[in-house]
């Protein structure tokens, strides 16, 4: 471990498993290994040795199976409703002839073996962080492994989180660190891939606006079938009416509903694999035939630019393919495995493979074939259970949505709004009121302006295109930098799944004026959002870190002749994680009065999903211990929520105390150099020996008295009263500034600030013991 310039402490090293309580020590032998410790709160982390995580125990094959099952009713609701309307967006304008349906057939075929199965099931989902998926998933993975953050809080005691599980690249392989490097030292390459995190993740709720659009509609246009007596406008409003009720039911929780969807999609790919195999054997068994890749070129070389156009509608048979890694965190990667292999893959195969046989007899049924295709007795049943395959398919995204947003948070790239857990049960499902309110009305006008599945499905296409595009593109730095891939795959990999994605991005990109515009401008707005937010956030921080407090100027504030001490515990809250905020000395000028103990608390996000409880908090003394005064780092993982089940105060408290008890005990000069005989005193022992060790026995005595000394001021300090400080900053554009900043600065991002909740929203403090401390910021 290399040194820092901080104070170098000796400590004993132990697992966090076999951890030993400090009382338990006392006359007993210590074994010890004197390390240098960082005390980065005030540096930035440079190399540190990894540690490794703990191996996962090996689950028991009943608990993967049953995952299995219950993945089918989250993962797959998107994709597995795909055959409601893939054939009828493919082909727009008609069949020009019928060996065009075998190349349709070959290229859905092909796309789902390689786009859901090889790449995302047995590729993709390997790049898991920590068992957790997506667009931010991969970021993070990557910011762990090279400092790309353009927020300089990287603190060498992260790594010692239990799940961090960082692995270095081995500097024998040239390719991995020599990306390391370039991605660390290159400003551009860090903006672009927070831009492209960004991107992807707009993508993903923008597509979470259109899934219900476009699934609703499909399934509830079934009902013509059975009547002519409803028109397209009655088939709109019911679609409307039944995503307002989707959306009004949000509010009680994914896990109130989400675990018995998993009967209804079984039953929904019962029924669309079992009808497919119906419609194959009666209608045309040669369907078969498009497992030769030949009909693929026949198809482009007879409809040349129509059929590249038409790859718009065949990519929306690989919709929702990204929740097979999204939510991955839910289930585990085996039982995602299983249950695509198994159930879902086989299912869609059969049920693409029996209408394009159904529509081999009845060329001109394609633009209702998915309906049209079921048999009589069965119409019925199966419009009931599209309606409710429709519903689930659209909770899953807009689930996903939730949660896309609340890993945004965590990274300071988006506004500050109320996370709801939903489940105690689940940690993962989240409701977010602001969030879900504007998805509705998004997708209420969505539906009534395009009011036609073949016009969403263009827009569809380029939002699913685009983020599968961005996940290849993160998937291929963690293969040289991190597992570090012989080159030759990676090329494979490059040629084969990224050319199909480029070709299908390509096709949905030419129809941007027939709705393709429409993610891309929802994806614009987000950006907006999540960019004037971020800006601002970094600038701030650089603020802060440009303007903090030096350790002799805290010195002369804390022990000054004119401050007043009072009893009491006051909270100081900062973003900065180096160092004192330039806050605190602003409050002082104007109140020059200071409680008896003070800590100075920066929440920090960790670019992991989850940091176990015992290991959020980390304790630096600022000062001598007789001031009482402590900077703390409260560190979340992107997938943690502050929330009122957590009594954050009760906790901070108790681990402070913690803190002294370790920091006191541990750091005795006279515990380190004790003797090896575990305390126990042998009767042939010269005189000096025995006098040498009461020296020792009292020195000890005098350690544990200054422990329960300053711990009891910390309780007496908690009962006269707790007092939370928020800074509540003003951001100006400074004197100069050029009109974009002023902008960004002066009117976005405080029309933001000003209609979003604030930070003692956030963390549930009593406004009885709040007090927000004011000043400007010009940036």
């Amino acid at each position: 471990m290399e040194m820092s310039d901080g104070i170098a402490e000796d400590k004993i090293e132990q697992s966090q498993e076999e951890e030993v309580p400090h009382q338990q020590l006392k006359g007993k032998k210590l074994s010890c290994h004197k390390l240098r410790r960082h005390d980065s709160l005030d540096i930035e982390s440079s190399g540190v040795r990894c540690l490794h995580g703990h191996d996962s125990k090996t689950m028991a094959w009943k608990v993967i199976l049953y995952l299995a099952f219950q993945s089918i009713g989250i993962v797959y609701g998107d994709i597995g409703t795909s055959p409601l309307y893939v054939f009828d967006s493919t082909f727009t304008k008609g069949i020009n002839h019928n060996d065009d349906i075998l190349g349709v057939l070959s290229m859905i075929f092909y796309t789902l073996t390689l786009i859901p199965l090889v790449k995302y099931v047995f590729v993709v989902l390997r790049a898991n962080d920590n068992g957790d998926g997506g667009t931010f998933a991969l970021y993070s993975l990557i910011c762990r492994y090279a400092k790309v953050s353009l927020i300089p809080s990287q603190q060498a005691e992260d790594q010692e989180v239990s799940n961090f599980k960082l692995e270095l690249p081995n500097n024998s392989l040239k390719r991995a660190s020599w990306l390391k490097s370039k991605l660390e030292n290159s400003q551009f390459a860090k903006f672009f891939l927070l831009f492209t995190t960004m991107l992807g993740t707009s993508m993903v709720i923008g597509d979470g606006v259109l899934t219900p659009c476009i699934s609703v509609l499909s399934a509830v246009g079934g009902i013509k079938k059975a009547t002519s007596a409803v028109t397209d406008d009655i088939i709109v409003w019911i679609s409307v009416a039944i995503l307002i009720c989707l959306f009004s039911i949000q509010r009680f929780g994914t896990d109130k509903v989400g675990y018995t969807f998993a009967p209804i999609i079984c039953i929904w790919f019962a029924f669309i694999g079992g009808i497919g195999i119906f419609n194959f054997i009666k209608f045309d068994p040669t369907v078969v035939k498009a497992l030769n890749p030949q009909y693929i070129i026949e198809y482009f070389q007879k409809n040349k630019k129509e059929a590249w156009v038409s790859l718009g509608g065949i990519v929306l048979a690989i919709t929702g393919t990204e929740a097979l890694f999204a939510d991955v965190g839910h289930f585990t990667v085996r039982s995602i495995q299983i249950s695509m292999c198994s159930v879902t893959y086989p299912a869609l195969i059969f049920a693409y493979t029996g209408q394009a046989a159904f529509l081999r007899k009845h060329i001109d049924l394609v633009g209702d074939t998915f309906f049209k295709s079921i048999p009589g007795p069965l119409y019925w049943p199966m419009f009931g259970i599209a309606i409710l395959a429709a519903i689930i398919a659209s909770q899953a995204m807009i689930s996903g949505s939730f949660s896309i947003i609340q890993q945004s948070l965590s990274l300071g790239c988006f506004p500050r709004v109320k996370i709801v857990h939903t489940s105690t049960k689940y940690e993962g499902q989240v409701y977010i009121p602001e969030i879900n309110y504007l998805l509705m009305l998004a997708c209420v006008a969505v539906t009534l302006g395009f009011r036609s599945t073949r016009s969403i499905g263009n827009a569809y296409g380029i939002a699913v295109v685009f983020v599968m595009t961005l996940t290849s593109s993160f998937l291929v730095l963690i293969m040289i930098m991190i597992w570090k891939t012989h080159i030759l795959l990676i090329i494979s990999y490059v040629l084969v799944i990224g050319t199909v994605e480029l070709v299908y991005l390509s096709s949905v990109l030419y129809k941007f004026d027939q709705g393709g515009y429409l993610p891309l401008a929802f994806a614009a707005v987000l950006m907006t959002i999540m960019y004037v937010w971020n800006d601002v956030y970094r600038r701030k921080y650089y603020y802060e870190l440009d303007h903090k407090i030096p350790p002799d100027k805290l010195k002369e504030v804390v022990t000054g002749t004119n401050i007043n001490q009072m009893p009491g515990l006051a909270i100081f809250y900062s973003e900065l994680v180096q160092g004192i905020p330039p806050i605190f000395k602003h409050y002082v000028e104007n109140v020059p009065a200071l409680h008896s103990v003070l800590v100075f608390v920066s929440i920090k996000s960790l670019p992991i999903s989850k940091v176990p409880t015992k290991e959020r908090f980390l304790f630096r003394r600022v000062e001598t211990k007789e001031h009482n005064v402590f900077r703390c780092v409260v560190r979340y993982g992107y997938l943690d929520v502050r929330n009122e089940h957590e009594p954050f105060e009760k906790m901070l408290i108790e681990m402070l105390k913690d803190f002294i008890a370790d920091d006191v005990f541990w750091l005795s000069p006279n515990v380190l150099n004790n003797d090896e005989s575990g305390g126990e005193l042998d009767d042939g022992v010269v005189d000096g020996e025995n006098e040498n060790k009461d020296v020792k026995q009292v020195d000890k005595e005098k350690q544990q008295e200054a422990i329960e000394k300053e711990i009891e001021a910390v309780d007496k300090a908690w009962c006269a009263g707790v007092v939370h400080l928020f800074g509540e900053n003003e951001v100006i554009a400074r004197k100069g500034a050029g009109l974009g900043r002023r902008i960004i600065i002066d009117y976005a991002y405080n029309f933001l600030k000003r209609n979003l909740r604030q930070s003692d929203k956030v963390f549930n403090i009593p406004h009885k013991r709040m007090l927000k401390v004011g000043m400007t910021y010009e940036l």
